[in-house]
């Protein structure tokens, strides 16, 4: 821009010299006709004005030569600029999550938005009953677990009852073998008061017939014995039928003790049995997994280890399969209502940047699909200068050099202010689809031209909006400090900060996630 407004001023001057020299030339005529007419005594005269004249149009001259043109050649010596340059920026591109209708669009092309406004709306009457669909299935999936806790407190109900009758049967089998081995006892005080009885009647026997013996004595001692003997035959049949009820053989194998009964009587006993199998099934049904080969006591002091009864059959009713199943598949269902709802809002095409819509190519009634383009958002904050300079002014640019940007729409009457940002790792030939080939033995070299991006500083879009696209001519400040990151560095030492809007570098406005050049 200095240099356009130098060539400018040159224009004007010489368009200055061009009527001075027409005025001067068509003065010396008309004083050459005054000098026929006039005595020849004004000829110093005229020479003076004209020399005074000729004076004051060099110091004009000179004066603005030195006005614009040192200024022009001290920023031709202290900056580096390129007319091959442009605004970019960012661009959102906005599809539907979801397929189907479009009912209504709420904006169109150059309309200016805010992060959150309604762009356009999908007909939501089949994602409405989809979610009435999902919510009756979450409901019956509840009303599932309830069934399901409730038969499976019935069985528990059961297990309990089933554990207090192994506890009873096992009980019942000890009570047995005590009432067994008092039997025996009470066989052994009848054997011994029926070998006294014996004694006694035998004696009596011997004296009978004496002086020293009546024959109502002799009657009282038979008659004791045998009562003893009929109590040692009713003690034994007490003791056969303990026997018998424990399901041990009636008489004993030989050298056996009536009372002996084998160690492992209560894993044989079948009332225990019995009681056992009934549990374990209950068990099952409520996911805890017995093992046959476990004694009944070992169950009940595995109930009686783990504290309270009540406690433990509500950790094991809260833990059974049928619960567990039904509790799966409310969850399914409430992940399933959480979706279609999830659906419902995406109907709702809202614009994810600040910014103005552009490319708008939906209407109403059109059907579309997932991640089919709608129309772009063009960001007003997050955009940038794309500067190309030649390979030979890169020497002295450095990130963090500040630039002055003459925007052409806007002429010398505002200038942006940026910093350099960041250089391509490629010059324009390189990146390009199809990239140049050199190795074919006609090579021409070309000044080849790098880009680099300039972000703005400071940059208002509501004051003075910036359009991508359009013409800039940038003039970095190659004798001024650099500042910021990565200050007087060709490279970035690492990479910026995750962020969830904004171009890095510009404090005016955020990235889109997903957004494209």
């Amino acid at each position: 821009m200095p240099g356009a407004v130098t060539e400018k001023a040159g224009a004007d001057r010489g368009v200055s010299d061009q009527t001075e020299a027409r005025s001067a030339s068509e003065g010396v005529a008309v004083e050459h006709e005054s000098k026929s007419s006039e005595p020849p005594a004004s000829g110093p005269r005229f020479t003076r004005r004209r020399k005074l004249l000729i004076g004051v149009i060099g110091a004009l001259v000179l004066i603005v030569v030195c006005v614009f043109g040192i200024p022009w050649i001290r920023e031709m010596l202290t900056t580096v600029s390129t007319d091959d340059a442009y605004v970019n920026g960012y661009v959102t591109f906005v599809a539907p999550r979801i397929g189907g209708q479009i009912s209504r669009v709420l904006v169109d092309d150059n309309y200016r938005l805010h992060k959150g406004d309604l762009l356009a709306q999908i007909d939501k009457e089949p994602f409405e009953i989809a979610v009435s669909q999902k919510k009756a299935a979450v409901d019956t999936a509840n009303a599932d677990l309830q069934a399901a806790i409730a038969s499976v407190r019935a069985i528990e109900a059961e297990a309990r009852s089933r554990r207090w009758k192994l506890q009873s049967a096992v009980e019942g089998l000890e009570n047995q073998i005590a009432l067994l081995h008092d039997r025996v006892a009470a066989l052994d005080k009848s054997k011994a008061a029926l070998a006294l009885a014996q004694a006694d009647f035998d004696r009596a026997k011997q004296l009978l017939g004496t002086p020293a013996e009546s024959r109502q004595v002799y009657d009282r001692y038979q008659e004791a014995f045998s009562t003893a003997s009929a109590q040692v035959t009713q003690a034994l049949a007490a003791i056969r039928q303990v026997r018998a009820s424990l399901g041990l053989p009636i008489e004993p194998a030989r050298d056996e003790d009536l009372g002996q009964v084998p160690p492992d009587l209560d894993q044989t006993f079948s009332s225990v049995l019995q009681a056992q199998a009934d549990l374990i099934e209950s068990a099952a049904q409520l996911g805890v997994v017995h093992s046959f080969d476990q004694s009944p006591k070992q169950m009940l002091a595995e109930f009686e280890k783990a504290g309270d009864i009540d406690r433990v059959f509500a950790k094991i009713t809260a833990e059974a399969p049928a619960v567990k199943q039904a509790e799966a598949k409310l969850d399914v269902a409430k992940q399933e209502l959480a979706e279609a709802e999830l659906n419902l809002r995406y109907c709702d095409i809202v614009a994810e940047i600040d910014g103005v819509v552009t490319r708008r190519n939906v209407n109403p009634g059109n059907y579309v699909q997932v991640g089919q383009n709608l129309m772009a958002i063009r960001s007003l904050n997050d955009i940038w200068v794309d500067a190309n300079f030649k390979e030979t002014e890169l020497r002295d640019l450095r990130i963090g050099l500040p630039v002055d940007l003459y925007v052409d729409m806007y002429g010398g009457r505002r200038v942006f202010k940026g910093r350099i940002s960041g250089f391509t790792m490629g010059t324009g030939s390189t990146l390009a689809l199809l990239p140049a080939q050199n190795a074919t033995g006609n090579f021409i070299k070309v000044v080849q031209r790098l880009p680099v991006r300039i972000d703005l500083e400071g940059y208002d879009p509501d004051k003075n909006p910036l359009f991508i696209g359009t013409s800039v001519v940038p003039y970095v400040y190659v004798n001024q400090p650099p500042s910021g990151p990565d200050a007087g560095k060709f490279l970035q030492t690492h990479a910026p900060d995750a962020q969830t809007g904004g171009s890095p570098g510009n404090s005016m406005g955020g990235n889109a996630p997903g957004a494209s050049k």
